[in-house]
């Protein structure tokens, strides 16, 4: 089916159909999806008291217990650990080469964790929700007030739309569903192949790829564009490939063409061929929003189907209907969804809308070393009024101890304040120093507040001073009055 609301035709007597039904319940606000941005939506409709409804799809709980950033971080964790036997030598410990992983038992383990961090999701929602106002279903609208779900009709003041996404696969890849996983089902596989291909390098694909070629699967990486993990800093992408192309073959620039080859899949990409097990199929998602019925409430939509919408209320024009997480196609990330759920719930529950500041972006890829984004993007900004810090990791004290000095830091500042715009970087600790760097943005400091703040020896995050040091001598600003200090000098 379509995706784009206004080329999705119904005829008037299909209409007529939908709309007779029987109304069956009415309510000031029905939230559609109960993933990170929905139950976020329905705490902020709870604590304003108004009468609801959640109506759900598919299995309750999110998208980030279910297939998402738990169980990868559980299977990356098991990957990193077996991975680490390599270095035992240098430091001196025997016995590294005995070592083997049992992939089957493996995966249960995290499945077994995944299945814990969905029971805590449900257990603290949708399990304690009556069944009253609580429905296992596929709504569509009937007009921007109504919806149809299971036979039934519900009246809305206000409807939240949270409905999430679904993994992209292309139509021509339909021949070989046996062979191609997606990301809601790679959770599921007992037996991990002895061949893969991962087929698109963003977050979730690098973190798989790396994974699965340190637990002994031969990989083999393809990005259609020309970097991993949506790197945009140009000098951070060309470290990313060095580093994570040395772990298993990445294919730039060409999209995969798969073809049936015995009992294996031959995948194509330009020059490039490899016969596998398994294709990985990690293209992105796309938002759940054909089976809608959008077209019957006339609102304004994207070339991707997604209702236009304002990011600071969450509504989607000036109707009563606010979209909010995954299916908002905006930033696909757990705390992002929550904070568009909130903002979506608390103006549903009442009858003014208020705009809210949005925080900092900040975006981590849990590879190996780690990938962050903080604050604005490389292609953001104006290269003329920008300063860049930078250091590598390599001769980093701390790093070179723990084995894993690989990477670089890059940090961004106003030219002229010093005022810290942004940062990219690729090192041990990633998530922590992302953190640090997204915490200062959000604060509004400059590069001289930041070396203003104590920092221990030997730790990781001196590589952030020494980066810091660098960007204070490319800015035009002084040290403001009182800060000319030790730090300074």
């Amino acid at each position: 089916r379509s995706r784009i609301c206004m080329r999705q035709v119904y005829s008037a007597e299909s209409d007529q159909q939908a709309t007779g039904g029987i109304m069956s319940r009415e309510v000031d606000v029905a939230i559609l999806g109960s993933g990170s941005a929905g139950l976020n939506a329905l705490g902020q409709v709870k604590k304003a008291g108004k009468s609801f409804v959640m109506i759900n799809g598919g299995e309750f709980g999110t998208t980030c217990a279910r297939v998402g950033c738990m169980p990868s971080k559980a299977l990356i964790q098991i990957a990193e650990d077996f991975h680490r036997r390599g270095l035992f030598k240098r430091h001196a410990i025997a016995g590294g080469d005995t070592l083997t992983l049992d992939r089957e038992a493996a995966m249960e383990h995290v499945r077994e964790l995944r299945d814990t961090f969905v029971d805590r999701v449900t257990s603290n929602s949708t399990d304690k929700m009556p069944q009253q106002v609580l429905i296992h279903g596929y709504a569509r609208f009937l007009d921007r007030h109504t919806l149809e779900v299971n036979g039934e009709t519900v009246k809305a003041g206000k409807i939240v739309i949270a409905t999430g996404s679904r993994p992209i696969v292309p139509a021509a890849w339909e021949a070989f569903a046996d062979k191609v996983i997606t990301t809601d089902e790679f959770f599921e596989l007992e037996h991990l192949p002895e061949s893969a291909a991962v087929v698109g390098l963003g977050v979730i694909g690098l973190e798989i790829g790396q994974a699965l070629a340190r637990m002994g699967v031969a990989v083999t990486g393809i990005e259609l564009s020309d970097t991993v993990s949506g790197i945009q800093d140009p000098v951070l992408q060309q470290v990313a490939i060095d580093v994570i192309g040395k772990e298993f073959p990445l294919w730039f620039g060409k999209p995969a063409e798969l073809r049936a080859e015995g009992s294996q899949v031959r995948v194509t990409a330009g020059e490039h061929s490899v016969l596998v097990d398994k294709v990985i199929a990690t293209l992105g998602r796309t938002p759940n929003v054909a089976d809608l019925n959008l077209a019957a409430i006339g609102i304004d939509c994207d070339e991707h189907g997604v209702p236009r919408f304002n990011a600071n209320t969450m509504q989607i024009g000036e109707s009563p209907l606010f979209i909010a997480g995954d299916v908002n196609n905006r930033r696909p990330i757990l705390h992002e969804a929550g904070d568009d759920g909130k903002i979506a719930g608390y103006n549903a529950a009442r009858d003014t809308v208020t705009a809210f500041r949005r925080k900092t972006p900040l975006a981590i890829t849990f590879c190996d070393p780690g990938i962050a984004s903080i604050g604005a993007s490389w292609n953001e900004l104006d290269p003329a009024r920008t300063a860049v810090g930078e250091m590598k990791m390599a001769p980093v004290g701390r790093a070179l101890i723990m084995a894993k000095n690989k990477g670089t830091i890059r940090i961004y500042a106003d030219k002229a304040t010093g005022v810290i715009l942004g940062a990219a970087l690729m090192a041990p600790k990633a998530e922590n120093l992302a953190h640090l760097i997204c915490w200062a943005i959000e604060k509004q400091q400059t590069v001289f507040d930041l070396l203003r703040m104590p920092f221990y020896h030997p730790v990781i995050e001196e590589a952030l001073q020494a980066a810091l040091y660098d960007l204070k001598d490319k800015v035009e600003a002084e040290p403001p009055a009182g800060l000319l200090e030790l730090a300074m000098l």
